[in-house]
């Protein structure tokens, strides 16, 4: 290859242009912020459009327990505005709302292993569950970092 080459395949940028990788870093607690935001409100949604197909994914036939249905589109709400605010809210009410994500999806964690464990969710439904809400939990005590 001849000298300089390889700027040819991937571009000549100056330090303007791309910023440092620690400078990535630094901002991945706001990343995790908005990813966990992203999943809450897809949830919300699909909760509060399509519960039916919520319960489906948990174990649950609505078509034998439609009042889940009510419960299903109270999660949605609930959800989609803990994800807007996790957008929206600024300073102080943003880092509250940050530290309240990390609390929430704990409990969810731990409400959806104990049903899982005690036989109220099907096996595989209360694997998954668990694993999302995990998931949730720990981008939440992450995006914490990012307010301290």
């Amino acid at each position: 290859m001849e000298p300089g080459g390889w700027r040819k395949c991937v571009g000549d940028f100056s330090e303007s242009e791309v910023a440092p990788v620690g400078d990535r870093l630094s901002r991945a607690p706001e990343y995790a912020r908005m990813l966990l935001a992203a999943i809450r409100i897809l949830n919300g949604v699909l909760a509060l459009v399509a519960p039916q197909v919520l319960a489906r994914r948990v174990g649950i036939d609505p078509d034998r327990s439609s009042a889940s249905l009510y419960f299903m589109r109270m999660f949605g709400v609930r959800t989609i505005f803990i994800g807007a605010d996790l957008l929206l809210k600024k300073g102080d009410a943003r880092a509250e709302t940050v530290r309240t994500a990390a609390f929430i999806h704990g409990s969810d964690t731990l409400s959806a292993a104990l049903a899982a464990l005690s036989g109220q969710l099907p096996r595989g439904a209360g694997l998954m569950i668990t694993a999302i809400s995990a998931v949730n939990t720990g981008l939440a005590l992450y995006a914490r970092r990012g307010n301290k």
